[in-house]
């Protein structure tokens, strides 16, 4: 039987990277998660994004909370930890509809989902392995060392709370931003 790896708990807008093995945890709803593994060097990472696009980091110090800052910063944690690039597999996970008032196509787990894919694609990340949207939460423990991941669904009487924590990190995030909320996902100027 395998010794247990030490448990990392991640939460929104955190993200953690190691060469040694540990296995990475987190709960996701509409938030979405990567998981990068360099299967040669044993070196992987997971984020937790809140949501797409980046953060000005003039009026706001919590970068990782979206999707452009998360997937860089662990990207460059991944590096100095000595994983190449060239070898990082992606596993994506969460982008559930769990906010029923809003619509499925302009849900955050909707777009979160869609900047996710489209950063990897335009970086040139193979995924490998998905489990996302629909209208399940999620919770993920990530292997570094193996890159193997264990999914469990969260049942719905669980649902209200983490609704809650999404919608009270989106609007400490909107209100330290200053915003109305609507974010810009690879813009072209």
């Amino acid at each position: 039987m395998r010794k247990p790896l030490p448990p990392v708990k991640i939460h929104i807008g955190q993200l953690h990277a190691s060469r040694n093995p540990v296995e990475i945890f987190t709960l996701l709803g509409s938030c979405v998660s990567v998981c990068f593994h360099d299967p040669v060097s044993r070196i992987g990472g997971m984020n937790h994004i809140l949501l797409p696009g980046k953060a000005d980091l003039d009026h706001f110090d919590h970068s990782a909370r979206y999707g452009i800052n998360a997937m860089e910063i662990l990207i460059n944690k991944l590096h100095k930890e000595g994983a190449e690039r060239k070898k990082l597999r992606a596993k994506v996970f969460g982008g559930a509809h769990i906010i029923r008032s809003v619509s499925e196509a302009d849900s955050p787990g909707r777009r979160n989902l869609d900047f996710v894919f489209r950063f990897l694609e335009i970086e040139g990340f193979p995924v490998i392995s998905m489990d996302v949207g629909g209208f399940n939460a999620r919770k993920i423990f990530f292997r570094t060392d193996t890159g193997m991941v264990r999914l469990k669904r969260v049942p719905a009487i669980y649902f209200g709370l983490l609704r809650r924590e999404e919608k009270r990190f989106t609007r400490q995030v909107n209100y330290e931003l200053g915003e109305d909320g609507r974010v810009s996902i690879f813009d072209d100027s």
